[in-house]
């Protein structure tokens, strides 16, 4: 069977069991744990995912990351597999849905915050770390839509990570980012994500 089927086919048992875990468990953190673990699986298929397939940018390129979308042409639950070089870095922000990010290869810092103030200003946050988590092949990380949490990428190594989400990246509205120096909250699609998305499939 040639890979990219094999590939594809290992997707698709992916999602469909995605799905049956969020409506035997619905959305907590349990359901996350679980989808972490089958995520996880997944990722270990290192010979269906390596980067000669899912390239980082080129260095001279002066982006920082690629996001290739692994169910394109699905509205529900959307599978990206995020190519990063060191020194990319993210404002904190939620997601709006929920998200599990499992390696493939290489490490991000996440660091996960929590909101320190009332919320009654809607243009201004005040937020301080909770912890830190450094995603690797064994150490996932999920979120519930209202997390928030930044990441960081070191060293040397790009980084090869899948990032499964309850809704597709660009439909996702109501996300918000949170400026560190002013404490503003800014929607995060429109003035920090990048857009260009990579359809394989």
């Amino acid at each position: 069977m040639p890979k990219e089927q094999r590939r594809n086919e290992a997707v698709q048992a992916l999602l469909a069991d995605a799905r049956r875990i969020v409506e035997e468990d619905g959305l907590n953190r349990a359901a996350l744990s679980r989808l972490s673990e089958r995520l996880a699986a997944l990722a270990a298929r290192t010979n269906l995912f390596d980067a000669a397939d899912f390239p980082p940018p080129q260095a001279q390129s002066g982006d920082t990351s690629v996001r290739y979308r692994l169910n394109p042409g699905e509205d529900g639950f959307a599978l990206y597999l995020n190519s990063l070089l060191p020194g990319k870095t993210t404002i904190p922000h939620n997601h709006d849905t929920w998200a599990v990010i499992v390696a493939v290869s290489g490490d991000e810092l996440n660091r996960v915050y929590r909101r320190i103030d009332d919320g009654a200003n809607p243009d201004r946050a005040e937020l301080e770390v909770d912890r830190e988590v450094v995603v690797r092949p064994g150490t996932p990380i999920s979120f519930l839509p209202d997390d928030i949490h930044s990441i960081h990428v070191h060293g040397a190594t790009p980084t090869l990570h899948f990032h499964l989400y309850g809704r597709p990246l660009e439909t996702l509205t109501g996300r918000l980012g949170f400026e560190p120096d002013t404490g503003r909250v800014v929607r995060y699609n429109a003035a920090h994500m990048q857009r260009a998305t990579q359809a394989v499939g």
